[in-house]
């Protein structure tokens, strides 16, 4: 779920710059201006890494792979490709396309409101000049292409996108990098990591979360409350599930659970009712429990978490979320975790896509209220907003974080042109009284 590169990105700060672009680049047709004029690098945009399916039915066929797009049988399918601009100004386009042997395709490629069609012929992959397009400003372009007619039951395929001229004299931003191509496609993910310096020996963390109307796409995971050994929050896994997760990562290094040594396994102690667990891997491995839950947008959920050293080089997790239907505190799951000797540590959230086809959908996450308890309760006043390795390697940088008037806000995806710069801190005065929890009381 949560990259095993995020534990090397909790910590990182960066600057905070809340500026206001348009969500996609002013997109005009210029017959007065030539791109081609200009005797800059042509940038080939593989659509295995940019692409995406913005349309396209259950019964379609049609996939995007390591080649490009393939498959390409309906006329219902629109696939959409992404590349960020250096500034405005005049671009060409051309596609790197075939067809099918013996067969001729129409397409529609689409700018903006501009559309033009062109034919695919060769059964070789060779260039289609496409023509010149106009943007206003720097930011994110949105290229749509889909199939009008075919002589067979292909349209063909296309691998790369080819762009020069003005608007991307200064260089290009789009997934260059094959190794790359998977996260790319999930999105950048972002974190606020929440201020804890000076509250030693931290037994709970607590935070409320609320999901805007809407932002609740299907692959998000926004995580309430991460911590040095784990995280906990709420996902959305389907049209028909929705899940409440805790997991904590072994001390092993590894992301096979069945390489972990039996003394550096996590251990559960206990779980709630209807709460599944076990294993997790991929990205680290340790141990998960997560709760059926279908929590709805626009309401907003509270977690608790515990952790506490049980004096034998093990610490306790412990995660509940309150559940607003019945009133209560419940369970989702305590472990065990050999070789810690720890309270509470490095307190943040999370926003990821964990759907390399939801990539360019945006989601967004609000945090507020958030305390920590040692013995009495510290709330939290400032934090910082990091992200993660993708949009270090500027594969795609659609990632902010900010403040609201409730608290902290996080979003990604979608590919709008806002900017939180790398290098900052951001403050919230929150004004809320601390949680009144009975500890004694919790399941």
């Amino acid at each position: 779920m949560i990259g095993q590169y995020l534990r090397s990105v909790i910590l990182l700060g960066v600057v905070f710059l809340n500026s206001s672009y348009p969500l996609e680049a002013h997109v005009t047709a210029d017959h007065s201006f030539s791109a081609t004029r200009f005797e800059d690098k042509t940038y080939e945009i593989p659509l295995a890494g940019n692409a995406f399916f913005t349309h396209k039915d259950s019964r379609a066929k049609e996939s995007i792979s390591n080649t490009g797009l393939t498959n390409w049988s309906e006329s219902s399918t629109v696939t959409s490709i992404y590349f960020r601009t250096s500034k405005g100004g005049a671009f060409s386009l051309k596609l790197r396309a075939k067809a099918p042997e013996g067969q001729k395709s129409k397409v529609r490629v689409s700018v903006g409101e501009r559309s033009k069609e062109v034919e695919l012929s060769s059964p070789g992959f060779g260039e289609i000049n496409v023509g010149e397009f106009h943007v206003a400003e720097e930011g994110y372009v949105k290229v749509s292409v889909q199939g009008m007619n075919t002589s067979g039951n292909s349209y063909g395929e296309i691998s790369h996108l080819l762009i020069s001229g003005e608007a991307v004299a200064d260089g290009v931003l789009y997934s260059d990098d094959p190794n790359y191509y998977y996260w790319a496609r999930r999105g950048p993910s972002c974190h606020i990591n929440y201020n804890v310096s000076g509250i030693s020996d931290a037994t709970y963390y607590y935070n409320e979360v609320t999901i805007p109307e809407g932002e609740d796409k299907i692959g998000s995971y926004f995580m309430a409350i991460g911590f040095g050994q784990g995280y906990f929050g709420i996902q959305v896994n389907s049209e028909r599930e929705r899940r409440i997760l805790f997991s904590v990562w072994s001390p092993f290094q590894t992301d096979d659970p069945r390489t972990i040594p039996d003394d550096q396994k996590i251990v559960l102690n206990k779980k709630g009712t209807g709460v599944h667990t076990g294993e997790f891997g991929n990205e680290g491995s340790g141990g998960q429990s997560y709760l059926r839950y279908s929590w709805k947008a626009g309401i907003t959920y509270r977690f608790l978490l515990k952790g506490i050293p049980d004096g034998n080089n093990h610490t306790d997790y412990s995660a509940w979320f309150f559940n607003p239907d019945t009133r209560q505190w419940q369970i989702v799951a305590s472990f065990k975790r050999p070789k810690t000797n720890t309270y509470l540590t490095s307190f943040h959230s999370f926003l990821e896509n964990f759907s390399p086809n939801q990539g360019y959908l945006e989601r967004q996450v609000e945090f507020k209220n958030q305390w920590v308890y040692n013995g009495e309760w510290n709330k939290i006043t400032s934090a910082r907003f990091t992200v993660d390795n993708t949009y270090h390697a500027k594969q795609r940088i659609d990632a902010v974080g900010g403040v609201t008037p409730n608290g902290y806000f996080l979003k990604n995806g979608g590919f709008f042109n806002e900017i939180v710069t790398p290098g900052s801190t951001f403050s919230f005065d929150n004004r809320n009284t601390a949680p009144n929890i009975d500890f004694a009381k919790l399941p």
